[in-house]
């Protein structure tokens, strides 16, 4: 067994130029993940402009119900990529399906730049949809299987803070775009500046290595041993006895089931996370900023501003919280964001509800999106990446990316005819929800920093 103290040196593995290329390479999808969450949130006005004055051939008019679906589609695309990756995932290794899944985004941005209706629009955001689910699953399994245990949940949290980072880049684009005023060309040159990280992302990833934990999986340990010592793992020879001793503890090496007893505490973690994580109104928040600016009366520019504001929280306090993540622990982090989000999801709901003191309000959000970083955004991937066995590790991440992505998807449907009837809706049950997660956390949630991946698997399968 690894030793799992941060003070034991011995047993330091040091953070060397090819493992942080690789965790850096793997997070990038986390940017194009960010990036196409919230690039549409600047573009949805002009879209819906668009489709109601101008006689479409489909006939489709971007009414409250449609404009919840254009902005859901890409959500329900990731519930199909979230849920069809972790196979081949395990088949062919995450860093060749990720390859694949750039080809995507790709396809994805230069679809909704050079759309010509509604429904090719529609497919071009499924096909990023697909990208961002399938990137949510195994990016993250690639980072944690490449990591040390002393620098997995910061390296992990990489790919939180590439998403936050894409999600600042999208807001900082719409409002220099805005600034040029580009006229009918404006929403397809903010949909379409995605090309660019899509491209960046699929040819570096042919400059990075196959995870060893998959390699060992595969019956391939002289590559493992390759990677492990590229990567500055000081007892290689021990783990990869680890690696495969908790592989034989699976009971083999392929097709080991998820839905079994044994899997049954990690399954609920994951599904957990993931539920809490959209029940924040995260997205909902995001997809919809320019509008619920809007609604409470601020200018197109100057819902824009106030959109790069909100980024640059995001970012501030994802960072902070991955400079912490693995001395203060996942747990922790999770309690205080939950009372955080709760008391400015409140606020938000009464500014909505009563119709006053909207100057507040960007101050609310500003405080629910830092809470938000500081807890939920930075656990989550790293989290989930964490509680399965290298033999079932896909689909489990697969299992939770799922459940993250449909309850997206429902929220991103439903928000925009919720909201119509009063903005306080939506908000007044986010915050409910934070209470809830506040207490399913305490009394529920084991806390993984410090341990190997095969420690926890030892702890949480045998609960």
């Amino acid at each position: 067994m690894h030793e799992t103290s941060a003070d034991n040196p011995a047993g330091r593995s040091g953070l060397n130029a090819c493992l942080l290329k690789s965790a850096a390479v793997g997070a990038l999808g986390g940017l194009l993940f960010g990036f196409d969450t919230a690039v549409i949130a600047g573009a949805i006005e002009a879209l819906t402009k668009l489709y109601d004055l101008r006689a479409d051939p489909t006939g489709f008019i971007l009414t409250a119900n449609s404009q919840g679906f254009t902005m859901a589609i890409a959500v329900i695309g990731t519930v199909f990529g979230a849920l069809l990756s972790g196979i081949p995932g395990e088949r062919y290794g995450a860093r060749e399906c990720l390859k694949v899944l750039g080809i995507f985004f790709l396809l994805s941005s230069i679809g909704c730049a050079l759309t010509w209706n509604w429904p090719v629009l529609l497919v071009s955001r499924f096909l990023g949809g697909v990208g961002i689910g399938g990137v949510s699953v195994l990016a993250p399994v690639y980072i944690a299987e490449i990591s040390p245990a002393r620098w997995r949940g910061r390296l992990v949290g990489l790919f939180q803070f590439s998403i936050v980072f894409g999600i600042l880049v999208a807001y900082l684009s719409n409002y220099l775009v805005d600034l040029t005023n580009p006229g009918d060309l404006e929403w397809r040159i903010k949909l379409g500046m995605g090309v660019v990280p899509a491209a960046l992302f699929f040819f570096l990833l042919f400059g990075i290595p196959r995870s060893p934990r998959w390699l060992v999986k595969k019956g391939n340990v002289p590559e493992a041993r390759e990677v492990l010592t590229s990567t500055g793992e000081e007892n290689i020879e021990r783990e990869l006895q680890d690696i495969q001793a908790s592989l034989e503890a699976e009971e083999g090496v392929t097709g080991t089931p998820l839905f079994t007893r044994k899997h049954l505490f990690p399954i609920y973690l994951a599904v957990s996370i993931a539920m809490f994580n959209q029940f924040t109104g995260i997205n909902g928040l995001l997809y919809y900023l320019s509008s619920i600016f809007t609604q409470a009366g601020f200018s197109q520019v100057s819902g824009d501003i106030q959109s790069v504001v909100i980024g640059g929280t995001n970012l501030l306090f994802t960072m902070l919280a991955m400079s912490i993540i693995d001395k203060v622990g996942r747990r922790l982090l999770l309690l205080v964001g939950s009372v955080g989000t709760a008391i400015c999801l409140s606020g938000v709901s009464w500014i909505f509800f009563t119709n006053q003191h909207q100057e507040f309000l960007i101050w609310l959000l500003i405080g629910y999106i830092a809470f938000f970083a500081f807890s939920q955004g930075a656990v989550i991937w790293v989290y989930i990446s964490e509680v399965f066995p290298t033999s079932v590790r896909s689909k489990g991440q697969s299992l939770g990316c799922f459940t993250h992505w449909f309850i997206c998807a429902l929220i991103t449907f439903l928000f925009p005819m919720f909201a119509k009837a009063s903005g306080g809706y939506p908000f007044c049950f986010f915050a409910a929800m934070m209470v809830v997660q506040f207490f399913v956390v305490l009394f529920t949630y084991p806390e993984t920093k410090g341990a190997t991946l095969e420690d926890i698997q030892k702890r949480l399968t045998t609960r």
